[in-house]
């Protein structure tokens, strides 16, 4: 009986180690420490791009924190819904009231993440719990869109050359300018090819 008491002692405790182990391997991939001193900005955004909780937060490009939550709350001042978001940062890192915060993404659909860009330095800095407003991303459909009217854009010019419209349009439209063009092209291939096979010529012409 003690043995098979001694034997569950040990698997317990096997499997305590075996936790303990698990968590410290899924906090240090995090870049997660409970016990490191940090402090809470909030930055108000309209339009939030789909950025979730635990996503980084990076300064000038380095790492520096991690979104701990987002809401939706309605801004009394502006009579409009707004995005909330809550970052923990670093202790001793300064932010100045002035920096500029959007929500990035890595590559093209990568992770979403907060972008801290540096303010002035006279500024004064954020302290706890300080409110900032950040700048809205661009939305993705709204990149495509501008891509489709920049596509139909093209596609007019396009026709308006081919009908001959405006000035390079007529000249392509002239079938004399066209062939002249085309002749002189001809013409001045021949003379670099007879160059590099007599050079002494253009010595002559001298």
């Amino acid at each position: 009986m003690a043995d098979a008491r001694s034997i569950e002692l040990k698997v317990g405790i096997f499997i305590l180690i075996g936790i303990a182990i698990l968590f410290l391997i899924v906090f240090s991939i995090g870049d997660i420490n409970l016990s490191k001193p940090s402090y809470h900005i909030k930055v108000l955004f309209n339009f939030a791009s789909g950025i979730g909780g635990s996503a980084p937060v990076r300064l000038s490009g380095v790492g520096v924190g991690q979104v701990e939550g987002i809401h939706v709350i309605y801004d009394e001042k502006e009579k409009k819904t707004k995005a909330e978001l809550t970052a923990r940062i670093n202790e001793g890192i300064k932010i100045e009231e002035d920096a500029k915060v959007t929500i990035n993404t890595l590559g093209l659909l990568g992770e979403k993440y907060l972008e801290i860009f540096p303010g002035t330095s006279s500024k004064a800095l954020l302290k706890n719990n300080d409110t900032i407003i950040g700048q809205d991303p661009v939305p993705v459909e709204r990149l495509t869109e501008n891509l489709a009217h920049l596509a139909d854009s093209v596609t007019i010019v396009v026709d308006r050359l081919k009908n001959g419209e405006g000035t390079i349009g007529k000249l392509l439209a002239e079938s004399e300018v066209y062939d002249d063009l085309k002749a002189i092209t001809c013409n001045f291939k021949e003379f670099s090819a007879d160059i590099k096979k007599h050079p002494w010529k253009l010595l002559r012409s001298e």
